[in-house]
């Protein structure tokens, strides 16, 4: 079995290539803090946001933040809730990096609203029937359950690290539940409105999330020089794998069962065949990078057991779910709702016509600025608090 009496410790951080990473990862950020204060000062006019398209990259970007936490936190809990031994060296890193990502994910929300200073008013006006409403209350627990469990592990009380464990993995997925229904049980957009998104969400959030981990962890070990088991890395592949192939079967069958339905071909048509390139972002980015390419990899027993080739699978499917969220949020927003079926409806405000959405440089900056945001307070953490253990041994390890 593995060693459970690791010993955690923080990284010196005292190299220059760790104070180069911090400096880039900080400007980075402030970037990203630069493009939200522009926005909030002169407007969405800087974006590719128009009033037909109100939700652009920033909230792909909270989507995709939102599951790659769920997904990190549930790997966390594989020693605690399912007994696996030997992840628990790794899952204070996990519950770390869990808190972090939500925190980005609101981060993106936040600054993306034009209203910062109303950040209290969905906690006093709850509606019940309101997703948004209820995904305030989800998302602030969950960041305290988080920060909960990682006080449990760092102060070794046991018996309350498995039920925080239990119950961090129960949150994770109220939480990615949520997220999708936000936009599964929007009944008047034909990309949106579906009862599988929920659990397509929490499938494709345990996929990103597990990617996510295997390049982050074998990055923190390599570059600490700490000792990282292959053989964990094989299994986080091999999760990551069966992942993928739930994720696959919820995707075939939400687009075979919209595309059964006669209402429904149109937009089918657009997202499959004729969307230009959204069509091409689902096919080459969420099926090819996201799906199809890493299963290949990881199936494979040639290229399954090696390391590099995990992590190339991995980046794969980090990419791909981002083509997924962009996928999710945007083309839903492109095709016009049909208000009044049988008529065609004009009018000054671009009603009834496809409008076009144009990833600007602003948005990408911001994106890319709350990310490094995240990895930089991650890399500081691992040298202010003891999360990083001196080796990492598979069950064969000592």
């Amino acid at each position: 079995m593995a060693n459970i009496k690791t010993k955690f410790t923080v990284i010196e951080g005292n190299s220059a290539g760790y104070w180069l990473l911090v400096a880039v990862l900080g400007l980075l950020s402030l970037g990203g803090f630069w493009s939200s204060y522009m926005m909030f000062l002169h407007g969405h006019y800087m974006t590719g946001m128009t009033n037909a398209i109100p939700w652009g990259f920033p909230i792909v970007m909270a989507v995709y933040l939102i599951g790659l936490s769920a997904g990190s936190l549930v790997l966390s809990a594989l020693s605690s809730v399912f007994g696996r031994t030997e992840f628990k060296p790794l899952a204070r890193i996990s519950a770390l990096l869990a808190a972090l990502l939500l925190i980005g994910a609101l981060m993106c929300i936040i600054l993306d609203w034009g209203r910062p200073d109303r950040i209290l008013v969905p906690f006093y006006s709850m509606n019940p029937r309101s997703m948004f409403s209820l995904n305030g209350m989800l998302y602030s627990t969950y960041i305290g359950i988080c920060f909960v469990y990682l006080w449990a592990m760092f102060n070794h009380k046991e018996k309350l690290v498995k039920l925080l464990g239990f119950t961090a993995v129960f949150w994770a997925v109220l939480v990615h539940s949520g997220t999708g229904a936000i936009f599964g049980f929007v009944g008047a957009r034909e990309l949106y409105h579906s009862p599988l998104l929920p659990p397509s969400f929490i499938a494709a959030a345990l996929s990103s999330g597990t990617a996510l981990m295997i390049l982050v962890l074998y990055a923190t070990f390599k570059f600490t020089g700490r000792q990282l088991d292959d053989g964990l890395i094989r299994r986080l592949g091999l999760y990551l794998a069966v992942f993928i192939a739930v994720v696959a079967y919820l995707v075939f069958i939400e687009n075979v069962t919209r595309s059964y339905w006669p209402g429904n071909y149109a937009v089918q048509k657009f997202l499959l065949l004729f969307g230009n390139k959204y069509s091409l972002i689902f096919w080459i980015g969420m099926i090819g990078c996201g799906l199809l390419f890493p299963f290949i990899i990881l199936a494979n027993p040639a290229t399954g057991k090696s390391i590099g080739w995990i992590l190339v699978a991995s980046a794969l499917v980090v990419i791909g779910v981002l083509a997924e969220r962009y996928i999710i949020v945007i083309p839903g927003q492109v095709m016009p709702m049909e208000m009044f079926p049988g008529y065609h409806i004009a009018g000054p405000f671009q009603d009834g016509r496809m409008i076009d959405y144009y990833l600007s440089p602003m948005e990408i900056l911001f994106g890319a600025g709350i990310t490094a945001f995240v990895f930089f307070l991650y890399a500081l953490s691992l040298k202010f608090f003891e999360m990083t253990p001196d080796k990492a041994a598979g069950e064969s390890g000592n």
